[in-house]
This record gives structure tokens, sequence and C-alpha cells, in this order.
């Protein structure tokens, strides 16, 4: 090793001495926290979130307009949600609009793939957006009857030189639009562990939501700008954003805020507007997320709620997680949590997936998003946050209903845990940038 280096000449070592610092300074940036001290976050001025300042300054914060919607529908597990996306494929006269981030082969993703392609078949634009990761193992064979039948499908982000930087930077957003008429949304993807109504540990925990309206085409726009992205298409006309006519509204009107969130280095919508919802909490915080490792600010939010008095209640996976280094790193947290005064649950029945935040009974969040590092920085995300205490409380009841299937967890309890298991939080909570 001597002799080789000392038949190199200075600047050679020089050079070989910044590539390795640059390849080193890449893995800390893309891998690690080390680094990421900011300011601590603040409000000048805190507003309840029943009130008309609150949305307007979520509104602000997230560059998103105020927005009227009607009742959202709650679509508990596959059984529900299937059936209804199946209907509504079925249904559309003009465009569907189709992004996820899984896409597996298997008994869920043929009974959709077989209601596309007789769409298209029917002269219906189908558009079929999946991620180059997620979307990687769909069957290309089928892909290509769909193709020969008249549908788009695209893949996200495939791995190609002069693109490998932003390669782990994932399309997770959620929307499916029908006629620009029908939308879902949630945590659900394509894969048959979200069939079934989490019988057994085969059938995960998950919820979509059927919105319909303005809603709907909210997600529109989100399909529409990743689509423009991959394909070059930018979609408009009236057979994406029908006009609807006030007689044609089903049901209450309702305030909501829809946010497409994109990476960026330093604004990062989705990480202040959960910030912003958690600081405005007076009563209650119910926060369901299949993957908890959120950054300083969320965090800090969480506890310092929870020390004033908010009733702060977390629902997370137990060990039937799918992810375990994400739950270990969720875990390094738990302890200070805890002694906050968060009530932190583990559900046992069976993976749970849901992605739901509801404040004071009022104001619920719903979307793609995890509570996590990745979603809030790294991922093309898609939430919307709703004004409605009907809906509100509907979706708090069935956090409650979840939550009696779930295990709580005591700091008695927690500070009993071995020391493999603390050393693996230790170790996993360095790399919550990519979770």
């Amino acid at each position: 090793m001597i002799n080789f280096f000392g038949s190199l000449a200075w600047w050679e070592i020089l050079l070989m001495l910044i590539g390795v610092i640059a390849i080193f300074d890449v893995i800390l940036e893309l891998f690690s926290t080390f680094g990421d001290h900011t300011k601590k976050r603040s409000v000048t001025e805190n507003h309840p979130v029943d009130s008309e300042e609150f949305i307007q300054a979520i509104a602000r914060l997230s560059n998103s307009p105020i927005e009227e919607g009607e009742d959202v529908k709650i679509l508990n597990n596959g059984d529900n949600f299937l059936a209804a996306l199946l209907e509504a494929i079925r249904n559309a006269r003009q465009t569907i609009n189709f992004t996820t981030y899984i896409w597996k082969e298997g008994i869920m993703s043929k009974a959709i793939f077989e209601a596309l392609l007789e769409r298209a078949k029917a002269g219906v634009e189908v558009r079929l957006l999946l991620d180059g990761f997620g979307g990687f193992f769909a069957s290309y064979k089928r892909m290509g009857r769909l193709k020969l039948a008249g549908g788009r499908v695209e893949h996200f982000r495939l791995a190609r030189f002069g693109k490998l930087s932003r390669l782990h930077r994932r399309n997770h957003r959620r929307a499916i639009v029908i006629d620009g008429e029908i939308g879902f949304t949630g945590g659900m993807a394509v894969a048959d562990h979200w069939l079934g109504n989490a019988r057994n540990e085969k059938e995960w925990r998950d919820m979509m939501f059927e919105v319909r309206g303005h809603m709907a085409k909210s997600l529109q726009a989100a399909f529409a700008q990743l689509w423009a992205t991959t394909n070059g298409e930018i979609l408009e006309g009236s057979k994406f954003y029908p006009a609807f006519a006030p007689a044609e509204q089903t049901g209450p009107l309702c305030k909501y805020v829809s946010i497409a969130s994109s990476p960026a280095s330093d604004t990062q919508p989705l990480t202040k507007f959960f910030w912003l919802s958690i600081a405005s909490a007076r009563k209650k915080i119910y926060l369901n997320s299949s993957y908890v490792v959120p950054d300083d600010h969320i965090r800090h939010a969480l506890m310092d709620r929870a020390r004033a008095g908010v009733d702060v209640r977390l629902l997370v996976p137990n060990n039937k997680t799918d992810a375990k280094p994400i739950r270990l790193a969720s875990h390094f947290y738990f302890q200070k949590y805890l002694k906050a005064g968060v009530k932190i649950y583990e559900y046992q029945p069976t993976m749970i997936h849901s992605k739901v935040l509801i404040i004071d009974d009022i104001w619920s969040v719903i979307g793609s998003s995890n509570m996590d590092i990745r979603s809030v920085e790294l991922n093309e995300e898609n939430v919307l946050g709703i004004s409605n205490p009907r809906f509100a409380q509907e979706l708090g009841a069935v956090f409650l209903s979840d939550q009696q299937k779930a295990q709580q967890i005591t700091l008695e309890q927690w500070q009993k845990r071995g020391p493999l298991e603390r050393l693996g939080e230790m170790l996993f909570v360095r790399f919550i940038k990519q979770y």
C-alpha cells in the first residue's frame, strides 16, 4: 500500500482524496440526517383549527387555494375499496387517470387491469402512471395489451444514466380519477395484501377515500402534474376538469386545501403543513401512520401539545410491519414521547397501513403521505386537508375502533426493553431520511 501511494504524484493523491470525500458526502446527504440542523419552527399567531384564520394560514403556507368540496366516503380495507374502484372504472365514459406507488401482479392487479383494458377497448382514454421502482414488476405483457387497446402507460423515474441522482425520489402519490368526477386517494396501492378486510396477517388494515366533484379535480391535478413531467402531455379540457353546477352537489360542502408535494431543497411545504396542523391543536391529535419517523419540528410539536394537555395519540404497526428497520427507527423516540404524555398504541391483528391525522374533531388530513422524513422531503405526495366536523368525527370513530385492537405502550414497560433493541434503534435512526 505504501509503495502504491509512493508511486503517485501529489496531485494524483489529492484527486483521490477529493473523490473519497465527495463519495462520503453524497452518502451522508442521501442516506443520513447528519447536518440537518434547522432553527426551531414557530408561528407568530396560532389559530384554532375551527377558525377561518387557521385554514387561511394553511392555504398561505402551502401556496394552495381554499376550495369547497363534497363529503368524503371512507373505504375501509381492500374489499370496500376494490369494489368501489371497479364500479367507477366500469362506468367510465371518457377518461381514467391512475397513479399509485406499488403495482404487484396478483388477484387485485388482474381485476383492475381487466377493467382498465375493457374501458380502453371501449374508447375511454386510459392513462396509467407507475412508479419506476414500486411498479417495476408490473407485467410488461399485460401493459403491452393495454397499450395495444389504446391505453397509455408510463413509468416515473426509471433508472437511467444522467438521472441516477434523483432515483431515490419516488412517486408515492395516490391519485385515481374517473371522468374528472370521481377520485380515490389514501394508503392503498395494487398488491394482494390490500385485499380482504384485515381478517388475518395476510390482509392489511388500510383506508382509501372516495371523493367527488372539486376534490376529484384536485386529485386530477396531482396526477396531471406528474404525467406532464413524465410523458410531456399536458392534460386540459372539460373531459379532465368538468364544470359542476350547484344543483349537482350531492351533499353539504366543506372547505379543503389540496397539496401536491414535490421534493425541493428547502421549501418542503408538506412538513410545514403537518407542523402547523399539529401545533394548532387545542383538544386532541389522533395520528395513524404506517411509518412514524417525523422530523425534529413535528416531533417537538407532538410533545409540546401533549405537555400542554392535548390528548395526543399515535396508532402505529407492531412487529407485523413490512419494514422492521423503520419500526426500530421510530422506537428511538418513544421514550421521549411517553415522558411528554403522548399515548402510543401498536395495532395487533395485522399490518396497519392507514395514513390519517385528525385534529380537534374538525380538521382531517388524508392522502398518500406517511409521517416520515421521506414523505415530506423526498417523495412525490398528495394530501387533502379537510375542515369538516362530521367527517373528522367519523374518521375519529374509525381511529378509536382500530385503537381497541391495539396494545398501549407504557413508559414503565418501554424502559424494560433489551439492549439489543436499543442498539438497533440507535443504528437505524441514523438513516431515517430514507424511510
